[in-house]
């Protein structure tokens, strides 16, 4: 029996339909705000995943082109691959999810949302995640809290709840939070170089109006959900656990204090060995969960460090960030090359400039066409010392690069002021933590090694949270180890001047806002650091480009001119591509890019473009190139494309009896244009030119 359930939100309608669609979930929901409407489904496994040390969640956003009346692109003419947003958005619903399960949960657990149809006004991020929260709460998958999600953005100093898509291209800030009713799950933002202040604000106007979506869930969950199934977290012997302890315990916090990563990772690898060995009599069979138990007892020993002596295993204090580095300028046919490295993390990143016809077309749901500037990450498995097999970018590296990009966007010219597509490939040559916070600072570098004429560099920096009972640690510079056994992964990128992007991801049940604020606080003291080590290396961008990089000239033409620039069948435009040896790009309000190797080139092109679009207009004396003879005159060639009839009766003063007699074909005439008729038809004379110039010579 279908349910309906409606509620305001943001002053949009935002309704819930359940029961009619997608019955054999474990849980379902239809979610119509305005005109965008998602169906999300719940479904879980009935037993464990056996011999696995991870929840086997995944959540897959399902995008149809239909749902913006619009057909794929690409002779399959259906969809295939998840677009990059549709990516981004799935990990955000995971992120926000993920620490709301039981621990040691091991059945398999999928969240599908398709979006039927899309408002562009009301973006289905926040529909998603709502309506997943909604089919998890009245499912009987075992889900601790309930969770809320908004977007807030800021026009004019006006903070705006779920901002419609003129009032977030004027905004200054796009933060999209998902919380508890009592503490933030996760947050995405950039923003163009805010304050702190500001976005803990923004923050707490999130988390007011997430409490209201959170009480509309509660009345539909209580009134529809079922009963949740059991779960009982597996035992395990406390003989076992005693003896793991008692034999492990010393030797591997000794192996713990090693600095180097390798060298700490060898020593622990060697202890859990050692241990296994020694019980492997007096505990049969029990290999894996001796493992199990180990990498507890590892974990408890890290924290337990880090809580009660302020110390983390590669000797640093909490707010200590490790050794930094910078280079640019290390690969000489590249336009842009920027080196960062911070402790053994380590970012080649390699800028590339192209005409505006490299931007990235999307074809997606969103109302975004195309983007100029792309940034790519790579993380190869040498860079943690691994062998394995590449398949191409995974959905961490997606989220990464974007995260970088989102990075780096508010700092970047217009295209007005610098007309070219901008590509980053960020290379991640060693890896221990934070390696898209290094993507960032070596981004930076790499884009002023460019000459790229960024407003201010950008930096990035990674903290952590380790918290037990009444006490917490925020650490600053987390490496790989600190994430993984820690609480929060909150990645801060910004320049000197304020906050361009942030991710917060939390393995708990949430985190404050005092904390929060805390958090952003250690990071601007790290950014500002990080930023004065980077200046010493370069502090603005190069006043020259690359002489590899191309060279971009920007005209403009009347838009009643861009079919005469193209010409029939392309035939103008390629031809002047033929004859400079330029790149021409024509966008739909006249304006024209002109990408050329040299500027002498570029400045052929431009010439030529003007020639061809100028008017040809009475009085106008030009030397014309005799394209044709007739019995009755000659067709001048006055521009490109543009030819007026020369009469015989006005090729002379005197009488002309053939036009041969005065013009050969090719000849380089001069001529006034006397008329144009309403046809276009244009007619010169020379005849004029002659008795003007005899009548001033008479004067003379």
């Amino acid at each position: 029996m279908r349910k309906e359930f409606v509620t305001n939100l943001s002053g949009r309608r935002l309704c819930v339909e359940i029961g009619e669609v997608a019955k054999q979930a474990n849980g379902a929901a239809l979610v119509r705000f305005d005109d965008t409407v998602v169906l999300i489904t719940a479904t879980s496994s009935n037993e464990p995943r056996e011999g696995i040390d991870f929840f086997p969640l995944t959540v897959d956003l399902e995008e149809r082109l239909y749902a913006i009346g619009k057909i794929p692109g690409g002779w399959l003419r259906r969809e295939g691959r998840p677009s990059e947003q549709s990516i981004l958005n799935s990990r955000i619903i995971d992120r926000s999810i993920r620490p709301l399960f039981p621990k040691d949960y091991r059945n398999d657990v999928q969240i599908v949302g398709t979006i039927l149809s899309v408002d562009q006004d009301n973006t289905p991020e926040v529909v998603t995640l709502i309506g997943t929260s909604i089919a998890l709460g009245i499912s009987d998958i075992p889900f601790k809290e309930i969770v809320g999600a908004v977007i807030i953005g800021r026009v004019n100093g006006d903070y705006i709840i779920n901002p419609t898509i003129a009032q977030d291209e004027a905004s200054d800030l796009h933060v999209f939070v998902a919380a508890t009713k009592d503490s933030v799950l996760m947050v995405e933002t950039n923003a163009e170089e805010v304050s702190e202040e500001d976005i803990v604000t923004a923050i707490k106007i999130a988390h007011e109006q997430i409490v209201e979506i959170i009480e509309f869930q509660e009345k539909i969950i209580n009134e529809i959900g079922t009963i949740k199934k059991e779960f009982i977290a597996p035992t395990i012997d406390e003989a076992l656990v005693a003896r793991v302890n008692e034999l492990a315990t010393d030797k591997l916090d000794t192996a713990l204090r090693n600095v180097d990563k390798l060298t700490r990772q060898n020593a622990v690898d060697a202890v859990k060995t050692e241990i296994k060995e020694a019980l492997a009599e007096e505990f049969p069979e029990m290999e894996k969960t001796i493992s199990k138990l180990l990498g507890k007892l590892n974990k408890k020993l890290i924290r337990s460090m880090i809580i009660n002596e302020g110390r983390r295993v590669d000797g640093r204090t909490i707010t200590e960030i490790r050794p930094l580095s910078t280079r640019i300028s290390m690969l000489p046919r590249t336009h842009g090359s920027g080196l960062f490295t911070r402790g053994q993390t380590q970012v080649l990143s390699v800028t590339t400039l192209g005409t505006v016809g490299d931007s990235q077309k999307l074809d997606d749901i969103g109302a975004v066409e195309k983007k100029r500037y792309m940034h790519h990450y790579n993380f190869p498995p040498y860079s943690t010392g691994e062998a394995r097999p590449m398949r191409g970018p995974k959905r961490r590296e997606i989220g990464h690069g974007a995260l970088a990009e989102k990075a780096i966007v508010p700092v970047l010219p217009t295209e007005e002021e610098f007309p070219y597509s901008i590509r980053v490939v960020s290379e991640v040559l060693e890896s221990n933590g934070s390696s898209s916070m290094a993507s960032v600072c070596g981004s930076s570098l790499s884009l002023m090694d460019a000459g790229v004429p960024i407003k201010r560099p950008v930096a990035g920096i990674a903290l952590g949270l380790v918290q037990e009972d009444d006490k917490h640690v925020i650490l600053s510079d987390i490496q790989g180890l600190e994430d993984f056994n820690g609480d929060m992964d909150f990645k801060v990128a910004g320049t000197e001047n304020g906050i361009t992007a942030i991710q917060l991801d939390i393995k708990i049940t949430g985190l404050s806002l005092d904390k929060f604020a805390e958090a952003l606080e250690r990071a601007r003291l790290g950014r500002l650091h990080i930023l004065g080590v980077m200046n010493k290396e370069i502090s603005e961008p190069k006043s020259d480009l690359s002489k590899y990089a191309p060279r971009m000239f920007v005209t403009n033409i009347p838009v009643d001119k861009i079919k005469v620039l193209i010409g029939s069948g392309g035939k103008t435009i390629n031809k002047i591509i033929d004859e400079t040896g330029v790149q021409i790009d024509i966008q739909e309000d006249g304006t024209v890019y002109v990408s050329a190797e040299s500027t002498e080139a570029g400045h052929s092109a431009l010439e030529l473009i003007s020639q061809i679009t100028k008017d040809v207009e009475v009085g106008e004396i030009y030397d014309g190139k005799v394209n044709r003879i007739e019995k009755y005159g000659a067709f001048i060639e006055l521009l490109p494309g543009k030819d007026g009839l020369l009469h015989i009766s006005e090729m002379d003063v005197k009488r002309v009896n053939k036009t041969e007699d005065i013009v050969s074909l090719g000849d380089i005439i001069q001529v006034k244009v006397i008329n144009i008729d309403d046809s276009g038809k244009i007619k010169l004379s020379r005849k004029q030119l002659l008795l003007e110039q005899q009548k001033k010579e008479s004067n003379e």
